[in-house]
């Protein structure tokens, strides 16, 4: 198949290409090196450098007629969301229908999109949450995620584009940058390796569900071939509070670091976990690396790129 996938120089989309590219699929990746990094884009896939809602992505669909497109690139920075919606919206909603009309107008097969779980169900009410949980987004990047679903559904309607939304849970793992936006595991990670003070979060009793990128790209190979119309959630089922990885973090990293505690964030979900069944039936999916396991390879990845960096 041809496959463009945007944003595929970050952490989550980089890995998703590499394993199209090693299926055999031809693979183009476009992204405005924002927040990727060029040295993750596979060496065998084309790359353009621009941003999603512009000509530079309409004339590189044209001109590439991918069968899928997998949609990653975002503005991933939920703070800025709500301090900036108009931005996010920009970015988020109105660049992907950019997209999805030179989709339409170039024999697009299928999108397949990285949505939120935890962004889109907001607070819960059940736990874990199931795909019908009601979607009650508490920031604007959460908005964006629910309104380009309520697009794509629009898009297969009135033009025949199919589409599979993945809601992920908390993605972590080798790539994944510990500044900025960035996940709990790469920031403790890196802290830990440099013998830098690790601060948790208010009380620290927040819960998350964390999910292995390795896995999550297997539900991107997945969704080539199945899952159509859907939105899927893509987590272990599992909460973990932030005590909790803090402490398994310290262990694996051999750092004597005691838990300190700073200020909550205003706003953050207290707990987030998604049910995964609708994705063993439809994606024939389940998560296959534990957490443990998991932290230990993306504290590995870490340790080598201190190490080979030299700072410490």
């Amino acid at each position: 198949m041809r496959i463009m996938v945007t944003g595929g120089a970050g952490f989550i989309a980089s890995h998703v290409a590499q394993a199209y590219v090693d299926g055999g699929h031809e693979v183009l990746v476009l992204d405005n090196l924002s927040s990727g990094k060029k040295e993750n884009v596979p060496a065998e896939a084309r790359f353009v450098f621009g941003e999603v809602g512009s000509e530079t992505a309409v004339e590189a669909v044209r001109a590439f007629r991918p069968e899928i497109v997998n949609h990653h690139a975002a503005q991933i920075n939920v703070r800025k969301s709500v301090a900036d919606p108009v931005f996010d919206a920009k970015e988020n909603i109105l660049g992907t229908l950019v997209l999805l009309e030179a989709a339409r107008e170039h024999g697009v097969r299928k999108i397949i999109f990285s949505s939120s779980g935890g962004a889109g169900y907001g607070e819960q009410e059940d736990f874990p949450a199931e795909e019908s949980h009601p979607l009650r987004p508490v920031s604007p990047y959460g908005v964006a995620k629910v309104s380009v679903e309520l697009y794509l559904h629009f898009y297969r309607v009135q033009y025949g584009l199919e589409y599979t939304a993945l809601r992920y849970s908390n993605v972590y793992g080798p790539r994944q940058d510990p500044h900025g936006e960035a996940g709990v595991v790469a920031i403790f990670c890196e802290r830990f390796l440099k013998g830098q003070t690790a601060l948790i979060n208010g009380d620290g009793e927040q819960t998350r569900d964390y999910v292995y990128v390795g896995d999550v790209v297997r539900a991107n190979l997945a969704a080539l071939t199945r899952g159509d119309g859907l939105s899927v959630n893509i987590g272990t089922g599992i909460e973990t509070d932030v005590n909790a990885l803090f402490r398994k973090l310290r262990d694996l990293s051999g750092s004597r670091q005691e838990e300190i505690h700073g200020p909550g964030m205003p706003g953050e979900q207290r707990r987030s976990v998604l049910q995964n069944r609708l994705a063993f039936n439809e994606l024939g999916w389940y998560p296959d690396v534990l957490l443990d396991h998991g932290l230990a390879l993306t504290l590995a990845y870490f340790r080598d790129k201190v190490n080979s960096s030299g700072t410490r």
